[in-house]
């Protein structure tokens, strides 16, 4: 009877500890997609969309258009299956409306997120924007805005440009997402900087990340130890000046102070690691970010975690699948298109993530 007593009494105590450290340690995957061109069939008014018409340069019909669909969700359920749990904020970028977005998370692979989507128009020509996905179950939203690339008030000498020239500029608006995770507040900023395309950009790019900075410092201001996440597909490398200089992002947490962001992704690049190969070479675009408060957080909040290898803090996920097996584009993102012909792939970035835990 003795015995039984004392065996009961320590099953007890260990089921203490395991649900408080269930309740204590959560971690959460967060995380950016460029789904490439998620194009719909029909024509949006004002945009040149033309391409991704039936009767368009793509001939994109209603069955590539489900394929394409089934291709982003696949990749987004597998990714749940190799960490455990699906992306409680997964932000996305070259997505043509809401539609497009309600129809990819009804996809039978992840319906079951229940994700819930941010998106507002912007102004770019061709009409694709950039989105958030969260989970109400994680993430309890509060508010949002879509930040408009301005060119004033900046850093940059843009004497070379006209009036002419500023006022006819369009491109990608910052989605800005704010609210809380278990009670501590969170602001992520879903970015798609000027394209490369043409050799433009080289002084456009750094002014997005300037404008994504100045709105970050602010909501510091406004919200003491917020937690701040800038992720996107930058059309930059984490080297270069753009994100080195105007978004202030660190290779090392210990270099990381309130006015800095520490990014993963640089220590990853000089290692080697791709998320997309451009004029041949292999980048990382795809980047995520944190401020201080959560690259090297206050105890008991949540904090950045190391996930690869035990060493980068960072993750770009491929499958064989997601990846060209053979011919000229062997070992590089297995895309929606090739050489103008649909080859039933998934896109030309790679997904990237972080963990943060508690």
């Amino acid at each position: 009877m003795k015995r039984t007593i004392v065996i009961i009494a320590a099953l007890v105590l260990l089921a203490i500890p395991r649900n408080a450290d269930a309740q204590k340690h959560r971690s959460y995957v967060i995380g950016f997609y460029n789904l490439e061109n998620l194009f719909d069939t029909y024509h949006d008014e004002g945009k040149n969309d033309y391409e991704y018409l039936p009767d368009g340069a793509n001939e994109w019909t209603e069955e590539k258009y489900a394929k394409k669909l089934r291709n982003m969700a696949r990749v987004i359920a597998d990714m749940k299956k190799d960490n455990g749990a699906w992306h409680a904020v997964l932000g996305v970028s070259e997505v043509e409306n809401r539609h497009v977005l309600e129809d990819l998370v009804s996809e039978p692979a992840i319906a079951e997120a229940n994700y819930q989507i941010v998106h507002y128009d912007g102004p770019d020509r061709r009409g694709v924007d950039c989105a958030l996905f969260y989970r109400p179950e994680v993430f309890k939203y509060i508010t949002s805005e879509s930040i408009p690339f301005t060119f004033e008030p900046s850093r940059i000498d843009w004497s070379a440009w006209t009036d002419e020239e500023k006022d006819a500029f369009r491109t990608r608006d910052i989605l800005m997402v704010r609210g809380t995770i278990d009670g501590e507040m969170f602001a992520f900023f879903v970015c798609h900087l000027p394209s490369r395309l043409g050799g433009k950009g080289a002084d456009l790019r750094p002014r997005g990340a300037e404008i994504a900075y100045m709105r970050a410092m602010e909501l510091q201001e406004e919200f003491p130890g917020i937690k701040i996440v800038v992720m996107g597909d930058m059309n930059d490398n984490p080297t270069d000046v753009s994100m080195t200089d105007y978004l202030r992002g660190k290779e090392f947490i210990s270099d990381v102070t309130d006015q800095d962001f520490f990014n993963p992704f640089l220590s990853m690049l000089k290692a080697g690691y791709s998320s997309l190969y451009y004029r041949g070479a292999g980048n990382i675009f795809d980047i995520v970010m944190v401020n201080k408060a959560l690259a090297d957080a206050e105890d008991d909040t949540f904090e950045i975690q190391p996930i690869l290898k035990k060493k980068f803090y960072g993750r770009i996920f491929s499958k064989p699948y997601m990846t060209n097996q053979s011919g000229q584009y062997k070992g590089t993102p297995f895309r929606t298109f090739s050489n103008g012909a649909f080859v039933n792939g998934y896109s030309d970035h790679y997904p990237t993530y972080i963990v943060i835990k508690k």
